[in-house]
């Protein structure tokens, strides 16, 4: 396909190099620029003789070489024209040369775009007939074709420009080249959108294709893709010549940042930022004026199932607290507290998910994250997580409740409030104590006031010259007749321990869990006060200490 477009320009190149010669008035005096035109147009026509006689590599490797050389000859053509425009005397006596060869190049690019364009159009018109692999090479070379098209409409631009400089009215020219490269910027910009939509249907296709499908419709997306990228490619050539020309270009380079995502230099002009604003305003109010009821509706539908759902959550909390509070269950407060609330919130959460269900939401991913969220969160919170199993196990063995005096975790108090994370002790001094149920699991637990009978252990000491049976007497006196104390089980009040100070006894009589220490106490005083008005005594550890001293030294000191 090159090679074609090399024939094209050796043609027009051999035109130029035969005229050349005749048209530039030879002086001592002429600007060199004008010596090397002439060397050049001398080199193309050498090459076109060589390209006559050569085959295969070696006549793409002269191609090459004209297509270099022209690319040389437009360089000083161009420094030409700019020495023309700088000092139009110096230039005068070879403006004629000048123009002639900036002709040249007009009436070449024409012949080239007009030739390229019918073959483009002739190959996609049997792009359709041909096979697979075929299809491939032929959508590349096409693609090759176009972007060569595009570098000639530049250079063509370019030409408009120098016969400009060289006083020529080139406005009509101009205006036909810019209504062609805004004719074919709709075209492309229609042609990315088809191909956008065939590549999107043809991925989906891809995707739910059986195997003996996938081949055929793998090779039609890998078409599409490529003529997508063409198109994409295509564009922003387009749209850069464009630029060049001043047609407004804000609407096509939106559709590329739309298409591609990337961000350029372009996104900084502010009529494409208007433009991508603008597009996206009318197509929310589109979807607004389409939607909008639908999404009321769903929306109206989404608050009273919460609504009701609400309700229905309060109904049951009730419903379950009434059924756990019966005395035949024998719940604890903390397993109580648990059903109630665990049995709200799941009618609640089932409510939530109905109605996200009908607003539209796919359940399945949440449903999925949640999983996946649940698996690293579990590793996040290892000890909270280790805390509520202690809090589980605590719910199901019940070794205390809400209300129990305890000893667990290293401390002492009341338990005032329990959670399947942590529980709450308050000490007898009302400091509130908050223990991780993991350490109170694996600790000992030391439940004081669980059962509703406590035995009051007491030991009270008496002198060894003291009368046993009148302090029995006492003791029995004093349990027998404190209101509190309990007949059954039977009081013990025995001789214990022979100390080294005293003759302990133990008295233990029972009681109410909740009048322990009322008994306790009234009992102490009650047998300090017996004691004093029987004269028992109660001892308490003293020492005795003798001296003795040798005679002879007695009387050694009396004599000083």
């Amino acid at each position: 396909m090159r090679l074609l477009c090399i024939f094209l320009f050796l043609f027009s190149a051999y035109t130029w190099a035969e005229t050349e010669e005749t048209s530039a008035p030879v002086t001592p005096k002429q600007p060199a620029e004008i010596a090397q035109i002439k060397t050049l147009n001398k080199e193309l026509k050498a090459l076109l003789n060589e390209s006559k006689t050569s085959q295969g590599s070696a006549l793409n490797v002269v191609s090459l070489q004209l297509i270099n050389k022209n690319e040389e000859l437009r360089e000083v053509i161009a420094e030409l024209v700019t020495r023309s425009k700088e000092n139009e005397d110096a230039v005068k006596p070879y403006h004629s040369f000048v123009l002639d060869q900036v002709n040249n190049q007009v009436t070449f690019i024409e012949e080239a775009i007009a030739f390229l364009t019918k073959k483009v159009t002739s190959d996609e018109q049997a792009l359709e007939s041909l096979g697979d692999e075929q299809k491939l090479l032929t959508q590349k070379k096409v693609q090759e074709i176009r972007s060569y098209v595009q570098r000639l409409l530049s250079q063509q631009w370019t030409n408009y420009h120098w016969l400009s400089d060289l006083g020529v009215d080139t406005s009509k020219q101009k205006n036909v080249l810019i209504n062609n490269i805004e004719h074919k910027l709709e075209f492309l910009s229609a042609s990315l959108t088809f191909n956008s939509q065939q590549e999107q249907t043809l991925n989906k296709q891809l995707k739910a294709a059986t195997d003996s499908e996938k081949g055929s419709l793998q090779l039609l997306h890998i078409l599409s893709e490529r003529q997508l990228t063409s198109d994409l490619a295509n564009m922003q050539a387009f749209i850069k010549l464009a630029d060049q020309m001043s047609v407004d270009t804000a609407d096509y380079k939106k559709q590329i940042f739309e298409q591609t995502g990337n961000v350029t230099n372009d996104l900084l002009n502010v009529a494409v930022l208007l433009s991508i604003a603008r597009n996206n305003l009318e197509n929310l109010s589109l979807w607004v004026v389409e939607n909008a009821p639908q999404m009321l509706f769903k929306l109206f539908v989404f608050v009273v199932i919460i609504a009701v759902f609400r309700i229905l959550k309060n109904i049951t909390s009730k419903m379950v607290k009434k059924g756990v509070s019966s005395p035949n269950l024998r719940m604890s407060q903390l397993m109580q507290e648990f059903f109630v609330s665990m049995s709200g919130k799941g009618v609640f959460c089932i409510g939530l998910l109905i109605a996200l269900s009908q607003i539209g939401l796919d359940l399945t991913p949440i449903l999925t994250g949640f999983g996946v969220a649940g698996v690293i969160i579990g590793f996040a919170l290892q000890d909270t997580l280790s805390n509520f199993a202690s809090g589980m196990m605590l719910l199901i063995y019940r070794p205390f409740d809400v209300g129990d005096f305890v000893e667990a975790g290293g401390v002492s108090g009341k338990v005032s409030h329990m959670s399947l994370v942590s529980t709450t002790i308050k000490t007898f001094d009302n400091q509130i104590l908050i223990v991780p149920n993991s350490k109170i699991w694996g600790d000992t637990i030391k439940n004081v006031t669980h059962e509703r009978v406590r035995r009051v252990d007491m030991v009270f000491g008496i002198g060894y010259s003291d009368d046993l049976e009148l302090a029995e007497k006492v003791f029995n006196d004093i349990i027998d007749a404190h209101p509190m104390v309990l007949r059954q089980p039977e009081k013990t009040i025995k001789l214990h321990t022979l100390n080294t100070s005293s003759v302990d006894y133990i008295v233990r009589p029972w009681v109410k869990t909740e009048d322990y220490w009322d008994v306790y106490w009234d009992v102490t005083r009650e047998v300090k006060r017996r004691f004093d008005e029987v004269g028992l005594s109660i001892p308490f550890p003293q020492q005795d200490v003798h001296l003795h001293m040798a005679d002879a030294e007695a009387a050694n000191i009396a004599k000083k």
